[in-house]
């Protein structure tokens, strides 16, 4: 057979086996090589997580910022950190209202006239919008006022002085709507020490305020330690029956020796009993310099005012800014990865993530907040940063609010079965 008549003979045999039900596979092309997965946009992520998500700020001081000179936060307002298109922006949906009364109203008996001036701020803001806003009393009202589009006011009252030294006041202040209390601010008061203040009058808690606590766990309103002296933060602890909250406070790890953030101790302790702190986002909260500036632009402050002998006023403050920075240059802002770090301290120090939370102080620090965190628009940036240092979006998601409200709940329930 010629080699002509062999091929012939193989290319028959060939295409007569192709229908036969042993088919020989058609060659099949070569994969392509795997493309690199698309690197995921984390600043999109994060905003979408924020706006997904429900953001609970401890604490945000806009009933102050205009009870005497109403500006209306249900529009774009100029100034403050606060507004509604903002905190749309951001994803803020259930900032606190820190019902705020100076250390300085005690004296006169004038807190809790002022703390009701407050509470009607907030109720003002929800009157005008409705469509926007709803007052906030328990978990399920912010769950459901987030589901149907609304930003919840829930209420904080930031100094006990208002209860004026009757017990009553506090469920009076309950039934107002205030869902937690902090116990001291700037000065002692009949309730508890101040970290700010020299005089412990009652070396931690009074009498009277060990019958306030017990109260506030009574009715199921959450025990605020942010601004109270240490020994009071240990006297809580061990008369509190359920977790109690730090509303903006920050890590004293970063700001040694200042005692109005919270050491490592007090920061363990407070995550064993299931409590959460909430990070102050202020400068001087943040980093040793921003505080060291600060303390120092404090007391060249007070001189200023002693030697100039006039009432104060806007501009004479813009002078003594001017040259005190002439002299010691710019105030030294924080950063948002300054800002993380205490997120990550306390999550190392605790060894989990559900005993951190957001205690802004926005409209509370005035022009002090770090770069990248300067208004409620800002809460995406903060989620990424979260995502770039390896928070699952779960591990987020329980630092925008998640940890707050589970340690409301519990004070809820302790109420509830107590009776």
């Amino acid at each position: 057979m010629t080699s002509r008549l062999i091929t012939l003979f193989l290319l028959t045999a060939l295409l007569g086996a192709c229908g036969t039900d042993d088919k020989v596979p058609a060659p099949q092309p070569a994969p392509e090589a795997a493309s690199d997965p698309q690197p995921v946009d984390l600043a999109t992520r994060a905003r979408e997580l924020a706006i997904g998500s429900i953001i609970i700020d401890t604490h945000v001081d806009v009933p102050y910022r205009i009870v005497d000179e109403w500006e209306d936060v249900t529009g774009a307002t100029e100034g403050g950190d606060y507004d509604y298109p903002r905190a749309v922006a951001g994803g803020l949906n259930a900032p606190f209202m820190s019902i705020y009364t100076p250390a300085s109203l005690e004296a006169d008996g004038k807190s809790k006239a002022r703390a009701e001036e407050l509470i009607a701020v907030v109720r003002r803001i929800v009157d005008t919008a409705p469509d926007k806003y709803a007052i906030a009393l328990t978990p399920a009202d912010i769950e459901e006022q987030f589901a149907a589009g609304l930003i919840s006011l829930p209420l904080g009252m930031e100094n006990g002085s208002p209860i004026e030294g009757d017990l009553a006041n506090v469920r009076y202040f309950y039934d107002q709507g205030i869902r937690y209390i902090t116990l001291a601010h700037s000065l002692s008061n009949h309730i508890s020490d101040s970290s700010y203040d020299d005089n412990k009058a009652h070396g931690g808690l009074s009498d009277f305020g060990a019958e306030v606590v017990r109260e506030m766990n009574r009715l199921g309103m959450m025990v605020d330690l942010s601004h109270v002296s240490d020994e009071a933060f240990w006297d809580v602890m061990e008369i509190t029956d359920v977790p109690a909250i730090a509303s903006h406070s920050s890590a004293r790890h970063f700001t040694p020796g200042w005692e109005r953030n919270m050491d490592d101790a007090m920061i363990k302790r407070l995550a064993e009993e299931g409590g959460v702190i909430m990070i102050n986002f202020g400068s001087s909260f943040i980093s040793a310099e921003a505080h060291a500036y600060s303390e120092k632009r404090g007391e060249a402050w007070d001189k200023f005012r002693e030697d100039a002998g006039e009432e104060v006023t806007e501009d004479l403050g813009e002078q003594f800014r001017a040259q005190f920075e002439a002299e010691h240059g710019a105030f030294p802002y924080a950063t948002l990865d300054q800002v993380l770090d205490h997120f990550d301290h306390v999550v190392e120090l605790t060894g989990s993530i559900d005993f951190v939370g957001i205690g802004s102080d926005y409209d509370g620090v005035g022009d002090s907040l770090p770069i990248g965190l300067k208004d409620v628009s800002s809460y995406p940036n903060l989620v990424e940063g979260l995502l770039r240092r390896g928070y699952s979006e779960d591990d987020v998601r329980k630092i925008l609010g998640g940890n707050l409200l589970r340690v409301w709940r519990a004070v809820e329930a302790a109420a509830e079965n107590a009776g």
